[in-house]
């Protein structure tokens, strides 16, 4: 039996989620690194994957995709240019996910998600 996966939906409607989605995802890209909670972090992975998959591809169907999803279009071409390039020979795995400790305020899980 075929299980369905289920999304994480951060208490919040699905075009606010999709946003802030699309922002860390952008940030991601443009930086190297974003540190957030531990349960953005871990459904921020699938989208960034899924990012640099499209860079790989380098055609005019997978930029367009990617530049309808990332936000700064420097960062679309940053990432045709110079980050797929580099992952070229790895099969998925682009990012990881560092536990840090604790928020101070609300004891939230924090972690910090970047490019291998």
């Amino acid at each position: 039996m075929k299980h369905k996966i289920q999304r994480r939906r951060f208490d919040m409607p699905t075009s606010q989620r999709m946003a802030m989605l699309r922002n860390l995802t952008t940030d991601v890209l443009k930086y190297g690194y974003v540190k957030t909670t531990e349960a953005r972090a871990k459904e921020l992975r699938r989208l960034v994957d899924r990012m640099i998959t499209l860079g790989k591809k380098d055609n005019y169907e997978s930029k367009k995709k990617a530049s309808g999803f990332i936000y700064d279009k420097n960062t679309v071409k940053k990432l045709f240019i110079e980050i797929a390039p580099k992952y070229s020979d790895r099969n998925g795995g682009y990012t990881r996910v560092i536990k840090l400790p604790n928020r101070k305020g609300d004891d939230s899980k924090m972690a910090r998600i970047e490019l291998v």
